[in-house]
């Protein structure tokens, strides 16, 4: 009959080789076995995965070629390791760049020291359809120890995020300023990318006294007084805006100039990281056109009533292709008039004097009227500016007629008359003696 113990004894003996040989199986694998879900101690470690290069983490958008992805691994080993390589396995739509079918593949630029970090990056295409989202990833590293001889192989799953990619405009609602007074200001900072933007900050900075190396300035907003220069802005979604707004005085030499404000623009991206961008947002300067109206009245010129007055403009800039015309008011039946005054200049009085006509019959007193002078500036925008008055039409004096004329007529004809007479009677005298 077999012995049991010895029969237990052989079989302890066969399978001692296949329990040493598993518990040296993380060593072959290079730490992790053939598995990514292994956890054991090895010489690698997974740091972590992005697109970008070692030092610049980027955003990126679907549709994106030749991108770079770059995964950070630690050698936790007491030992140094070369001849690194890795192989990127990534979802359907992610492919290599070097084309269809291509391994995803990168070598490690130099040795990596025990304790030290290194990395490598891969070249990616990402296919349009792909999602703005997390995906998952696996990474294969092939390297061997100093002063040993054979490959080791470490392998690591991971996640990463295609993030979307952040297109910060901005523009003026208005881009137009006038000078010699206070202007509100509307800045429109737009995020026209796919990716949002994070504690977004904004500075309104002096870019002469920043740029140490340009000989002079790229703007003038040094002369300019600026109410606001910070503003606190918070998120902006993707394809979405938000608005600054500040009081901009602008002095009266700096009509018909281009006033350039550089703005500095802080924000968290899709990765988390703090950037910094510059933009400038340009504002044309026009000059102040400011028109007050005096006298308006009526005066009578070659028996016709006219309404008068004067146009003065106390701006720094003259107005150019100008009309005055007058309305009624309530029950006024003066009729609409208009007439053109051509320029306006500054500081000097332009007159203006339009007939007076009638809807009817004339109807003499008090007459509330409405001035309008129609204008262009400087970039041929049409600006109206308007008067309200009180007139008084006088009705004509009526012409008497004088009858002591009539009376001096007849003494006229009979005066002839009788020097014809008296001459016929001499002429008949003088015939007959």
């Amino acid at each position: 009959m077999i012995n049991y113990k010895i029969l237990f004894s052989l079989s302890m003996l066969l399978l001692i080789p296949l329990i040493i040989d598993d518990s040296y199986a993380q060593i072959k694998s290079g730490g992790f076995g053939q598995s990514p879900f292994e956890r054991e101690f090895g010489d690698v470690k997974f740091l972590e995965g992005y697109f970008g290069t070692f030092n610049n983490k980027i955003e990126i958008d679907p549709g994106d070629d030749n991108v770079p992805f770059t995964v950070v691994f630690a050698n936790v080993g007491t030992q140094d390791i070369t001849g690194i390589k890795g192989q990127l396995s990534l979802p359907v739509g992610f492919s290599s760049a070097d084309g269809p079918g291509s391994l995803i593949t990168a070598n490690s630029d130099s040795n990596s020291l025990a304790g030290d970090t290194f990395y490598m990056t891969f070249n990616v295409n990402i296919d349009k359809n792909i999602q703005i989202k997390q995906y998952p990833g696996t990474v294969k590293v092939d390297y061997s120890r100093i002063r040993e001889s054979g490959v080791r192989t470490s392998f690591s799953e991971f996640t990463f995020k295609v993030t979307g990619d952040s297109i910060i405009n901005v523009k003026a609602l208005d881009p137009f300023l006038t000078s010699l007074k206070s202007n509100n200001v509307v800045i429109e900072i737009t995020n026209d990318g796919t990716a949002p933007l994070s504690s977004v900050d904004i500075v309104a900075t002096n870019t002469q006294t920043e740029l140490a190396s340009t000989s002079s300035s790229t703007t003038n907003v040094e002369n300019v007084v600026i109410l606001e220069s910070n503003w606190d802005v918070g998120n902006i979604n993707p394809k979405s805006s938000r608005y600054l707004t500040a009081t901009v005085y602008v002095p009266g030499n700096l009509q018909q100039d281009t006033l350039r404000i550089p703005l500095s623009i802080q924000f968290y991206n899709a990765h988390g990281d703090l950037q910094t961008i510059s933009k400038i947002v340009d504002f044309y300067i026009k000059g102040l056109i400011e028109l007050n109206m005096y006298d308006v009245g009526v005066i009578e010129l070659s028996n016709t009533q006219m309404v008068v007055g004067e146009i003065i403009n106390e701006g720094n800039e003259n107005a150019v292709f100008s009309f005055v015309t007058i309305e009624p008011k309530g029950d006024s039946n003066i009729k609409t008039k208009t007439q053109f005054i051509d320029e306006i200049e500054i500081d000097s009085p332009v007159p203006f004097n339009i007939p007076l006509e009638f809807d009817g019959e004339p109807r003499y007193g008090e007459h509330n009227i409405k001035l309008t002078v129609r204008y262009k500036d400087s970039v041929r925008d049409e600006i109206l500016y308007t008067h309200d008055a009180t007139i008084f039409v006088k009705e004509p004096e009526k012409v008497q007629s004088d009858n002591s004329f009539m009376f001096i007529i007849p003494l006229i004809v009979a005066a002839i008359i009788g020097l014809y007479v008296i001459r016929r009677r001499k002429k008949s005298k003088i015939q007959t003696s």
